[in-house]
């Protein structure tokens, strides 16, 4: 599966982002810091603009990162998917047919060698890395896993995502308005 192209997914961290994305041309939008009261209208009006909501289940307030919470945002909100650094979190929206993008944080060799191990045994969708800037570390994930690498954190430039690009991401997320308006 791919973003049908969508080089750049915009995350989504104030409304003022998400009323201007909704006029956008991006199908694809990544929800992060949202309060668990707001969430069923905002994927609603996502919905009603044909947007399709990736959420950051890590980041609603208010609700608890566990399956339970998962089962709730895969059969109740029906997001396009669910992002997570939890690998139960990830198995849950597997389980219910929702695209799961597992988040790792890549600070060091061992938090690499941990994600190989993870993904082997998880089997995400997709794989978020944070941080984005490192391409060569991408080009090494995407060889060695085989599972799309969404690239993300710390993109601050074109030339930067550009580069993610062509080292193997799929995608970039980004909250940096400056980077969506050039894509």
């Amino acid at each position: 599966m791919s973003f049908y192209g969508q080089r750049v997914l915009p995350a989504v961290r104030k409304m003022r982002d998400l009323e201007l994305l909704l006029k956008s041309q991006f199908q694809y939008l990544v929800l992060l810091d949202i309060h668990i009261s707001q969430l069923m209208n905002i994927v609603q009006l996502a919905r009603s603009s044909q947007k399709k909501m990736l959420i950051h289940a890590d980041l609603i307030h208010g609700l608890k990162n566990d399956e339970y919470a998962i089962e709730f945002l895969c059969q109740t909100i029906k997001p396009a998917g669910v992002i997570s650094t939890k690998s139960a979190a990830i198995a849950t929206a597997k389980k219910n047919n929702v695209l799961a993008i597992q988040r790792h944080f890549l600070l060091d060799t061992t938090a690499l060698e941990t994600t190989y191990k993870l993904t082997e045994k998880v089997k995400p969708d997709f794989i978020e890395v944070l941080p984005g800037v490192m391409p060569h570390i991408i080009a090494e994930m995407k060889e060695q896993l085989g599972i799309p690498i969404l690239a993300g954190g710390l993109i601050r430039t074109v030339d930067e995502v550009e580069q993610a690009l062509q080292a193997g991401a799929v995608a970039v997320t980004t909250s940096r308005r400056d980077i969506w308006s050039h894509y």
